[in-house]
């Protein structure tokens, strides 16, 4: 990771960590960088978050300062910047959003030509500018200043996009949709009446300091209770950018990433489409995961956390479907990132085309009981490589044995380190990672 830029973009609270002269000079930069030979075009997309609006008029204020033309997408999701970006040619496309964290924070995603997350190379050479270590870029002059044009028909093809990705009617099916009251208010419901389904809809009424508040995947109880009460036959939630997605099957229960990830691997290696008959997921995924994989014949390959570090593996082995427990999930072959919406669209397809229950589809996984606990350090690194933390990682690590485990590792997007724990109970998993974050208070590592 950078200085500035971490496994998800530059990313803080907005006009504290992120500010408006930040958002001026990555697009200074960018309008410079990607226009040396030609006139280049970069696409921006945004959240609902009150500061992406002053993000936006900054980042495309600095592209065309530099002779570039900003095209602007306005609310809409991140993988459809990416979509857009790979099937339109454009140079580079920026996405401006703090993704699941509160409305205060806001961050920068750059998405490459290909229409994934930008190369290190780059966001290094970004930083270099903003901290004044390379020479002033020249200011375009005369006709040679960038445009700003609306493209909002950009986000009405990729919508158009999902739509032609459903095998068959959603006809009859009662589906709940919890909004996050973020980008996806602005496509799922679209999408969901689009195919015929009879689409309930919560939070989505952004008012720009309500994204993530309460609702969606990462307050999923909500939706739960939303299932239950409309008796609906599954609920989708998707997060602040729409790049997760976390199901509720019609009992409520919920059905995250690892579990989405068997649902949709199995299916797809059943139907001759998995590559390899592989899953990517990332060292977090569940024990339980893994287990019922291999009683399904499904084999699986670990990452670091991130669906930069999955996509990395699945493109380098040419894998059909990799994700995260958090609920990103990554279809190569429709997607070069994490799409809420379409991956709640696959799950549709398997339910419709096995015709079965979500709960039905999850069965065969049985998730180990998982406790992860964020601790709030001075310095990430200190903390993790603390003799005694690691002596008490290494004591509940050798306790566990093959029927549990234990990861502790440092947040890419804030400063936290995040101790996880797997065993067979609730109260294993309370005792484990006590004595780990007792161990970090006691050795003065912890802030706040």
């Amino acid at each position: 990771m950078g200085k500035y830029f971490g496994t998800d973009g530059f990313r803080g609270e907005a006009n504290e960590v992120l500010t408006v002269e930040h958002a001026f000079k990555v697009g200074r930069f960018l309008g410079w960088y990607y226009g040396q030979d030609h006139k280049a075009k970069v696409v921006i997309g945004k959240d609902t978050r009150r500061s992406s609006y002053m993000f936006e008029y900054a980042l495309a204020a600095g592209i065309t300062a530099s002779g570039a033309n900003a095209y602007l997408l306005h609310v809409t999701t991140t993988p459809s910047v990416s979509y857009v970006t790979r099937t339109d040619d454009f140079d580079c496309g920026i996405m401006i959003s703090a993704s699941h964290n509160p409305f205060y924070d806001n961050g920068i995603k750059i998405i490459s030509g290909k229409g994934h997350k930008i190369e290190a190379e780059v966001e290094e050479k970004i930083e270099a500018y903003i901290d004044g270590e390379m020479e002033e870029l020249p200011l375009a002059k005369k006709e040679d200043i960038g445009l700003t044009v609306d493209y909002a028909a950009g986000r009405n093809r990729y919508i158009g996009y999902l739509i032609s990705l459903a095998t068959r009617s959603f006809k009859d099916m009662r589906v709940g949709l919890d909004c996050s009251n973020g980008s996806a208010f602005a496509i799922a419901k679209s999408v969901y009446d689009a195919l015929g389904a009879k689409t309930y809809v919560i939070n989505c009424e952004p008012d720009g300091t309500n994204i993530n508040t309460n609702c969606g995947s990462t307050h999923i109880g909500v939706l739960q209770q939303y299932v239950k009460e409309k008796k609906l036959d599954v609920g989708f939630a998707y997060d602040g950018d729409a790049d997760r997605c976390i199901a509720v099957d019609e009992h409520g229960n919920v059905v995250d990433g690892d579990l989405i990830l068997y649902i949709c691997g199995k299916y797809m290696k059943e139907t001759g489409r998995l590559n390899g008959d592989t899953i990517v997921t990332t060292i977090m995924s569940n024990l339980g995961l893994y287990k019922a994989c291999d009683k399904a014949g499904l084999k699986y390959e670990k990452t670091a956390v991130g669906d930069k570090y999955v996509y990395e593996n699945m493109v380098r082995n040419n894998f059909s479907l990799g994700g995260e427990q958090s609920g990103h999930i990554i279809f190569s072959k429709h997607a070069t990132t994490g799409d809420g919406i379409l991956t709640s669209l696959m799950v549709m397809e398997v339910m419709l085309e096995k015709k079965m229950t979500l709960s039905k589809l999850a069965e065969p996984v049985k998730i180990y009981p998982q406790l992860l606990k964020n601790v709030r350090v001075a310095d990430k690194k200190t903390a993790r490589e603390n003799p005694e933390v690691t002596k008490a990682v290494d004591a509940v690590a050798q306790a566990l044995g093959d029927d549990g485990r234990i990861l502790v590792r440092e947040s890419g997007t804030e400063p936290v380190i995040r101790v996880m724990v797997e065993a067979a109970t609730d109260e294993l998993c309370e005792k484990y990672v006590s004595q780990v974050t007792d161990v970090i208070k006691a050795e003065g590592l912890m802030v706040g």
